[in-house]
């Protein structure tokens, strides 16, 4: 009796606390499709308020802006992420310390980080602005990606690198034909997970947009509507952005895995 019991009670358990993380997201789902005004009673099916969603040119605009923070701060994130996985992978009986140096933003609360922002770049005088939400994001996201290569790394076969040294190759033409090829499932993964993290981001943005619409991304431009109280539209985005998100989480999930899809 007590080894069916077991069973029966961890799925009741699992079963709680899935309902407790996915009704609500559930719930506003369907009321993205609601065709009343009121975001919480239903009074019949439609998808008006997507179309409402994409006339709005505010939240347009904060989506474009989303769009270039996120873009941008992924490509470098990405980048300088993947050359920092390389090198700390190879320094990682020398130095500890690094290891630790590099991951604190993962750590970090993000209110935290966000306040160190804002007070670095006051103390360099610097205007605030879409600029340094993009570097920011690059602060944020550079931990990430950093993780995700290094995971990769751990199973990468050095000895070929070598190969390739005693081959005559150089450093720039091993890197290029040896060792990114071998990591690239891992750095479109990473590149994915810190496009998501930055499309998600508000409090870090919050801090340090700066005054002034042209610097106001999505999730802050969503904080500054439900102010005044959920409308419909913004369900719709919602619904929106959490697709999105999911998508890109599980391609990254599926690529880090090892392998591009079809390989």
């Amino acid at each position: 009796m007590a080894s069916q019991a077991n069973p029966r009670l961890m799925f009741a358990i699992l079963a709680a606390v899935f309902a407790f993380l996915y009704v609500p997201i559930s719930v506003l789902v369907a009321l993205s499709f609601n065709d009343g005004g009121l975001p919480t009673a239903w009074t019949g099916f439609s998808v008006k308020w997507y179309g409402a969603l994409f006339r709005n040119g505010d939240i347009m605009s904060a989506a474009l802006n989303t769009l270039i923070v996120a873009i941008v701060s992924t490509v470098l994130a990405t980048l300088f992420g993947t050359l920092l996985a390389i090198g700390v992978e190879i320094r990682r009986r020398k130095g500890r310390f690094l290891e630790t140096i590099i991951f604190a933003p993962m750590i970090i609360p993000d209110i935290v980080l966000a306040i160190a922002l804002l007070s670095f770049f006051s103390l360099l005088n610097v205007t605030m602005g879409l600029h340094t939400v993009i570097l920011s994001h690059v602060v944020f996201n550079l931990a990430f990606v950093c993780s995700v290569v290094r995971a990769r790394l751990k199973t990468f076969d050095w000895s070929v690198v070598e190969a390739s040294a005693d081959l005559g190759a150089s450093t720039v033409t091993t890197l290029r034909r040896i060792v990114i090829p071998v990591l690239l499932p891992a750095i479109v993964a990473g590149g994915l997970l810190a496009f998501t993290l930055s499309v998600d981001e508000f409090i870090i943005a919050f801090f340090t947009a700066g005054a002034g619409r042209s610097s106001i991304t999505l999730p802050m431009q969503i904080f500054a509507m439900i102010r005044f109280g959920v409308t419909p539209e913004i369900n719709a985005l919602a619904t929106l952005i959490m697709a999105f998100s999911v998508v890109a989480l599980a391609l990254s999930q599926r690529l880090n895995r090892g392998g591009l899809p079809g390989q």
